[in-house]
C-alpha cells in the first residue's frame, strides 16, 4: 500500500514537471515572435567605424579628463646681471688687456644660449672655473659668440679679453660695447700718469694717480658703449703766465632828483694767464653798495678810487659780477655824467645809458669818446627800460685807455598832480518795499581827464530806468561782462577840475520779507576809486530796521558837499536844488519849452529822446548811513536786520 502511494506521487511530480517545461518554452516562443514583429516594422541600424588622428583623439580625451595646468614657461631663458672688466693698456697705441667677468643667471631648464658681448676678442673662457668653448651666436650675428649652459641657477663666465685703443689727434679712447646688463663695471689702468680722461655712456666714479699709473673706475649705463678717452695734460700753466684779459663794461645811470644811481655789468675774458681778482676806476663821490657774481669772494674800494673785486679761486676762462653804485649830481643844468674805466685790460667794449628819472628831459649832449647808439645794443637789462626820456652810447674802437667823458645839459619841470578819474561823493536813495522790490537812484560827483567811460555794474537782476551825464539823457553802452558804459565828459587837468553829476536809477527784486529777518542791500560797483559815499534808505514804518556793523554807519543826514549836486543836476530835488533864475530868463525859458512842444506834437515825430524827470519817491521811514574810501571796482553793501511791528490791541 505503502509503495503504490509513493509511486503515484513521483508519476504526479514527473507530469507537473512537463507541464511546467511546456509552459516556459510557449512563453519564450511568443516573446521571440513578438521581438521580430517589432523588428521587421522598425528599419535596421547601419553600422561602420569612426577614425580619429592620435593628436585629436588626446586633445578630446584631454578636454573631457582635464588635468593639471602645466606651469607657464619664463619670460626669458637667461638673463645677463652683471658685467665687470678689468683691463690694463700696457702701453700707448696698443691693446687692453685683462679680464670680463659676466654673471648670468638662468631660468629655463635645459640647455640655454647666453650671447657674449660683441667686439670683444676672446683669448679664454671659464665657467665656474671650468674651461668652456664658445660657439657661433646664430644667423645674422657674424663675429658675435655664445656660451651654451646647461642648467638653472647663477654662474659666473669668466672672459681673457683684448680690445683695441685708438689714437687720433693727439687722444686715445677705448671703447667697450653696449650690454643688456643691469650693471656694467670698468676698472682701467693706464701706465702713466699726467693725463685729463673724458668717459661717455657712463658716469666716472673714481680717477686716482698711484706710482707711475693712472686708474679710473666707472659704471656704465648698459644700452650705451663705455667709451675712455684720454690725453695728456698742457704742460702749459696758465697761473704762471702773464695776465692778457679783454673786458665788457655796460653801465645804467639814473639822474634823479635826489640822488643818481649807477648800475654796471662787466665781463671779462681771460686771453692768457689766470686772474685772480679785477680792478675797475670809480669816479669821485661814486659810493659803491653791492657787488654780487658766481665767482666774486670779496671787494673793496682803496684810497685811489679802485674798486678792487677778489674772485674766489684763480680765474682761467672768464668771470662775470655786477656792480650797484650811486653818487650825487646837479638835479639840472650841466651834469658830467659817472663813468666807471676797466683796469688792466688790453680791449674794452660796451656802453653807457644814461636816464632822467622823474619830470625832465635831455636837451644837450657832448660825449667824448663815446659814440651814440640804440639802448638795445647795450644789453637786455637797459633794453628793457621803458623811460621816455634816454640817451645811449657805445665805447669807441681803439685803444682802452683813451680819454672818455660825457656831459648832459638836462632840463627838469615842475610836476603837477595829474588826476586821471576820481568820484568825489556817490548819493544813494534807496526804497525798499516789503515786497522784495528795491528802487535805487545812484548819483556819482565824477572829477575825469581822460576816462571815456564810466563802468557801472548792477547787482544780479537789476532793471535800467534812466541814466544822465550832467542832467542830460543818455543811452548806456554795455560792456561784455553786461555792465553799463557811460560816456564821460573831460575835464581840465588839476587839482581844480570841476566835477559832474552822473546819474542811474535802476529797479533791483529781493525775496519778500518776512515778519523778521536780514536784508543785504547791495549798491553798483563802479571801476573809479570812490572818495566818500551817502546812503538814505527809505523803508515801511510797520517795520523797525536796524544797519549791523560794517563797512557803513550810521549818522544825522546831512546834505551832499559836492558841487556836481547843486548845479545842473536833476530835478528830484533830493540832492539840492538848482540855483534860482530871473523872472524874465524863466518866463523866457518856459515859452521857448511851450512853443517846442507845439512844433513837435504838430509837425510829427522826433527821433531825439527827450528828457523825462522821474521823481523819487522819498516816503515811509528812513535812515542815513556813510561810508569812506571805497576801491574801485567794488560793489558797496549793507547788512540790516528788519523786525514788524505789531500794532497795539491787533494781530
Amino acid at each position: 500500500m505503502r509503495r503504490q502511494k509513493s509511486s503515484v506521487f513521483a508519476l504526479f511530480r514527473e507530469h507537473l514537471a512537463i507541464a511546467l517545461l511546456m509552459a516556459l518554452v510557449n512563453f519564450c516562443f511568443a516573446v521571440l515572435a513578438a521581438h521580430a514583429q517589432e523588428s521587421a516594422s522598425a528599419p535596421a541600424a547601419a553600422g561602420g567605424w569612426v577614425v580619429l588622428p592620435v593628436d585629436e583623439y588626446r586633445a578630446l580625451r584631454a578636454r573631457a579628463f582635464p588635468g593639471e595646468r602645466p606651469p607657464e614657461p619664463p619670460p626669458v631663458d637667461a638673463t645677463l646681471t652683471r658685467v665687470d672688466y678689468d683691463l690694463r693698456i700696457n702701453s700707448p697705441g696698443d691693446l687692453a688687456s685683462g679680464s670680463a667677468s659676466l654673471t648670468v643667471d638662468v631660468i629655463k631648464d635645459g640647455w640655454v644660449r647666453v650671447a657674449v658681448p660683441g667686439g670683444l676678442l676672446v683669448r679664454e673662457a671659464r665657467l665656474d672655473g671650468k674651461l668652456v668653448s664658445l660657439v657661433p651666436a646664430g644667423a645674422g650675428k657674424s663675429g658675435q659668440l655664445s656660451a651654451v649652459l646647461s642648467h638653472p641657477g647663477r654662474s659666473v663666465l669668466q672672459l681673457e679679453i683684448a680690445l683695441p685703443v685708438n689714437a687720433s689727434a693727439g687722444e686715445e679712447s677705448l671703447a667697450l660695447p653696449s650690454t643688456a646688463s643691469g650693471v656694467t663695471r670698468a676698472s682701467v689702468v693706464l701706465p702713466r700718469q699726467g693725463v685729463e680722461v673724458r668717459l661717455g655712456g657712463g658716469l666716472l666714479a673714481d680717477k686716482s694717480d698711484s706710482g707711475a699709473e693712472s686708474k679710473w673706475l666707472a659704471y656704465g649705463r648698459g644700452n650705451e658703449p663705455l667709451t675712455f678717452t684720454w690725453r695728456r695734460k698742457l704742460e702749459e700753466h696758465r697761473v704762471t703766465l702773464p695776465l692778457r684779459m679783454r673786458g665788457s663794461l655796460r653801465q645804467l645811470v639814473g639822474l634823479g632828483e635826489d640822488a643818481t644811481s649807477v648800475y654796471a655789468e662787466v665781463d671779462l675774458q681771460i686771453v692768457q694767464g689766470a686772474a685772480t681778482d679785477a680792478a675797475i676806476q670809480l669816479p669821485e663821490k661814486v659810493a659803491v653798495n653791492q657787488v654780487s657774481g658766481a665767482t666774486v669772494s670779496n671787494w673793496k674800494v682803496d684810497d685811489n678810487h679802485r674798486l678792487v673785486v677778489s674772485f674766489l679761486e684763480p680765474v682761467e676762462q672768464g668771470a662775470r659780477f655786477v656792480i650797484n653804485a650811486e653818487t650825487r649830481t646837479p638835479r639840472d643844468g650841466q651834469i658830467e655824467v659817472p663813468l666807471l674805466r676797466l683796469l688792466n685790460i688790453e680791449r674794452e667794449s660796451g656802453g653807457v645809458a644814461v636816464e632822467v628819472l622823474g619830470a625832465g628831459e635831455i636837451k644837450d649832449q657832448k660825449p667824448q669818446g663815446l659814440e651814440n647808439t640804440d639802448p638795445s645794443e647795450l644789453g637786455e637789462f637797459i633794453a628793457a627800460r621803458q623811460s621816455p626820456s634816454m640817451a645811449a652810447f657805445r665805447f669807441r674802437s681803439g685803444v682802452a685807455a683813451g680819454p672818455r667823458a660825457l656831459t648832459l645839459d638836462v632840463a627838469r619841470y615842475a610836476q603837477q598832480a595829474v588826476l586821471m578819474a576820481n568820484i568825489e561823493e556817490a548819493r544813494y536813495n534807496v526804497l525798499a518795499s516789503n515786497e522784495g522790490k528795491t528802487l535805487v537812484q545812484a548819483r556819482y560827483a565824477v572829477r575825469n581827464n581822460s576816462r571815456n567811460f564810466l563802468k557801472v555794474t548792477l547787482p544780479a537782476g537789476a532793471m535800467v530806468w534812466s541814466a544822465t551825464i550832467a542832467g542830460r539823457p543818455v543811452r548806456p553802452g554795455q560792456a561784455p561782462d553786461g555792465s553799463l558804459l557811460l560816456p564821460l565828459e573831460k575835464s581840465r587837468a588839476g587839482d581844480d577840475a570841476a566835477a559832474f553829476a552822473v546819474e542811474v536809477l535802476y529797479l533791483a527784486r529781493q525775496t519778500a520779507w518776512t515778519d523778521h529777518g536780514r536784508l543785504q542791500l547791495a549798491l553798483p560797483a563802479v571801476d573809479v576809486p570812490i572818495s566818500r559815499s551817502g546812503v538814505l534808505l527809505f523803508y515801511s514804518p510797520q517795520f523797525r530796521m536796524t544797519p549791523e556793523p560794517g563797512t557803513f554807519r550810521v549818522q544825522p543826514y546831512e546834505r551832499p558837499f559836492s558841487a556836481a549836486f547843486s548845479t545842473g543836476g536833476s530835478a528830484t530835488g533830493m540832492f539840492g536844488t538848482p540855483p534860482a533864475q530871473p523872472a524874465d530868463k524863466a518866463k523866457a525859458a518856459e515859452q521857448r519849452l511851450l512853443d517846442d512842444f507845439r512844433t513837435k506834437t504838430s509837425g510829427g515825430k522826433t527821433a531825439r529822446v527827450l528828457p523825462v524827470a522821474v521823481s523819487f519817491p522819498a516816503f515811509g521811514s528812513s535812515v542815513f548811513l556813510v561810508s569812506e574810501l571805497t576801491a574801485e571796482g567794488r560793489a558797496p553793501a549793507i547788512e540790516l536786520a528788519y523786525q514788524h511791528e505789531k500794532k497795539e490791541g491787533g494781530k
